[in-house]
């Protein structure tokens, strides 16, 4: 997937459980993604993807 220009994006501030972020971390540190951030924004953009949105890949 192309990176999203950065000036077409808004910050987010989540929460999420201490497992999930111990597997994101897992995902950065094998080189899967370069970051957390990185990695959310592919997962999210894939579920949006599959759930029928038409420009979450743009």
């Amino acid at each position: 997937m192309g990176k999203a220009n950065i000036a077409e994006t808004e910050m987010l501030n989540i929460r999420l459980p201490d497992e999930i972020i111990r597997w994101l971390d897992s995902l950065v540190e094998q080189g899967i993604y370069s970051s957390r951030s990185e990695a959310i924004r592919d997962f999210l953009r894939e579920f949006v993807l599959e759930a029928g949105g038409e420009s979450a890949g743009k």
